[in-house]
């Protein structure tokens, strides 16, 4: 006789019901976001995102654990070479907004034919983009340390390191952008897949690389780059695989491989705003680099530690952020603004909650966090000081992040570049410079300068996306 299962034998209805969610949101689904309730499209489209940002967190943190073992010179040498990086990034993330906005409107609309053609030109200008930049890297990597105010070690040892990220970058924005593709698309699991993928790869190969073992020779810093180069090498050309076999929302087709000049000028005027806003944001970040660098070697490797450990501990919070920009797109492409803004605001108190949480941690264990990377007394006080700073304005940041990515998801790239000239050209800049030379505070003059501004960008970019005038761009 079978017996009756009871509630202390099997598990709760709510439970399985959670447990069978993760799974779809982990092997990818081919459900409406538009459709669907607005709870579970978020959760299935985050869920994916953040954990395909965690593990590039992730590489970020053990990549400078490797590397602070070679020295704060070796530190700075990745932090230098990061501030050239970001001009990168601004290109590459400016370009995956547009490329998600658009490819999430044609969803939307039910045009995926139309989506797919928009994937090849993305692709096109990605490669495009990347040329000129490797070879200035390759040849000038020595100069371009040097303008960054460089030691000597970082000139005439780590520069190979510049050498290789510069001239890999390829490789950067190719992964940038075909994972937007497939964000845009609704194959948030895809992206994830690829990351874990070209991250794994990373983690394995860094040690290895750096330090050498049996036949490996060592290769220093130089080994963090070419495995760096390795792993997200390999996961572009997983990407390619997956856009031609086709996903679950997406599929390229070989007729599809062919040079359409107005969707490649729509996606170069849509990212326009996108690379414009990062442009603005990373330029930044490398004039606040060159003040630190100014002070000492132990200021810029603490910096660059404390701004690791954000990426790290941030990236769920993208993840969500990311969530809300296809949600966004897919559904004013659908005509429901309505449930377009819903999504936002609902994403919005999730991030707040979760950096809350974060908060605590960079004010309680600032120290002890910034400790694991290095036992350099000077570099461990100053990142420690950067964290405890940063945990009075993470909530109101988290908010920032998703206002924003609403304003991309919907294809009104150009507002936040403005927004960003503003607070972090005119305001940012100039007070880091004040506080931080002229007042004399060193390099607390920088991190307090940072909390003004992204505290202030935060509140004002929330409030002009109540005003609700983004339901209208078009794309």
């Amino acid at each position: 006789m079978h017996s009756t299962p009871t509630a202390a034998t099997s598990p709760p209805a709510e439970s399985q019901s959670l447990w069978r969610e993760l799974r779809d949101a982990i092997r990818g689904t081919n459900a409406d976001y538009t459709k669907i309730p607005l709870r579970r499209a978020v959760f299935l489209l985050a869920v994916p995102m953040v954990l395909e940002l965690v593990l590039e967190s992730t590489f970020a943190v053990v990549d400078i654990f490797f590397v602070a073992k070679l020295g704060p010179s070796a530190v700075a040498t990745v932090g230098l070479t990061e501030s050239y990086l970001f001009l990168l990034y601004s290109v590459a993330m400016g370009l995956a907004m547009a490329v998600t906005a658009v490819v999430a409107r044609r969803i939307g609309e039910g045009k995926r034919e139309e989506a797919a053609v928009t994937a090849v030109q993305a692709i096109i200008i990605a490669l495009l983009a990347s040329l000129l930049p490797a070879l200035i890297g390759m040849v000038y990597a020595q100069d371009l340390l040097r303008l960054m105010g460089a030691d000597t070690w970082s000139i005439e040892h780590g520069y190979r390191y510049t050498q290789w990220m510069l001239g890999g970058n390829a490789v950067i924005v190719l992964l940038f952008v075909i994972n937007a593709i497939f964000r845009g698309a609704g194959d948030a699991a895809i992206a994830m897949r690829v990351l874990w993928l070209a991250n794994g790869l990373n983690i394995l190969l860094c040690p290895l690389l750096i330090f050498g073992a049996g036949p490996v020779p060592a290769l220093g810093i130089e080994g963090a780059a070419i495995a760096t180069n390795i792993g997200r090498g390999t996961g572009v050309l997983f990407q390619l695989w997956v856009l031609f076999r086709g996903g679950q929302h997406i599929r390229v087709l070989a007729s599809q491989l062919a040079w359409q000049g107005v969707i490649l000028w729509n996606i170069v005027r849509t990212s326009l705003g996108g690379v414009g806003q990062m442009i603005v944001a990373m330029t930044s970040w490398i004039f606040l680099m060159r003040i630190l660098a100014s002070i000492g070697s132990e200021a810029v490797a603490g910096a660059t530690i404390a701004i690791r450990v954000m990426m790290f501990t941030l990236m769920p919070a993208w993840g969500m952020s990311n969530a809300a920009a296809t949600l966004v797109g897919q559904n004013l492409g659908a005509k429901q603004p309505e449930r377009a803004e819903a999504a936002v605001w609902q994403i919005g108190w999730y991030n707040m909650a979760f950096l809350l949480a974060i908060s605590v941690a960079y004010f309680a264990l600032p120290r002890e966090i910034v400790g694991i990377f290095t036992s350099d007394a000077a570099v461990i006080t100053i990142g420690a000081e950067w964290l405890r700073i940063l945990s009075y304005a993470l909530f109101v940041y988290g908010w920032w992040m998703v206002s924003v990515q609403a304003f991309n998801g919907a294809g009104d790239t150009a507002t936040p570049t403005w927004i960003n000239v503003v607070f972090f050209w005119l305001i940012q800049i100039p007070l880091a410079w004040l506080l931080a030379v002229r007042l004399g505070w060193q390099e607390n003059g920088v991190f307090w300068a940072v909390f003004v501004s992204e505290t202030s960008v935060g509140l004002f970019t929330l409030w002009l996306f109540s005003r609700g005038k983004w339901k209208t761009a078009q794309v």
